[in-house]
């Protein structure tokens, strides 16, 4: 889609890595990982949620 090499993503992280510092970057992928585990459960609750109601029915 992009078509991006190894050297583009070099200069992207280390642009990125000037933006936001190293240790900030570390909290931002924490925090995006652990709202992606909590948006799976979610989903996984709402599955959960469907089936009792189809079994149910």
């Amino acid at each position: 889609m992009f078509h991006l090499g190894t050297t583009e993503l070099i200069i992207l992280l280390v642009i990125v890595i000037l933006l936001f510092g190293a240790g900030r970057i570390g909290k931002i992928a924490g925090e995006l990982g652990s709202s992606i585990k909590s948006f799976r459960a979610g989903l996984g609750e709402k599955k959960d949620d469907t089936k009792d109601t189809n079994d149910t029915a």
